[in-house]
């Protein structure tokens, strides 16, 4: 749908491709995601964290992803946080 001639503008303004690389395997992974941004931070909501594993790359220090934005591909650091009612952020801070 991101690549949609009707829809794809209004689409990519919430939805982008997250691309890292797993902690333990060192395989390459992308995923879609919902996102919100300000400047040069991007806030992605993640929904049923207990049913996806993504996310958990980027707990405690956190680490490296690429995200497309504006259709640029975007480098910054990811942290995850998980909040006391079980809902995670993961909050990504863009490279200059």
């Amino acid at each position: 749908m991101r690549s949609s001639p009707r829809l794809g503008r209004l689409i990519r303004r919430y939805l982008t491709v997250v691309t890292y690389t797993g902690r333990r395997s060192g395989r390459t992974f992308s995923t879609p995601v919902a996102f919100r941004r300000a400047g040069d931070t991007v806030t992605i909501d993640v929904m049923l964290p207990d049913s996806k594993t993504w996310w958990r790359n980027f707990a405690d220090q956190g680490g490296p992803i690429s995200l497309e934005l504006d259709g640029v591909d975007r480098t910054g650091h990811a942290v995850a946080h998980r909040g006391k009612a079980g809902r995670v952020v993961v909050t990504v801070s863009l490279d200059a």
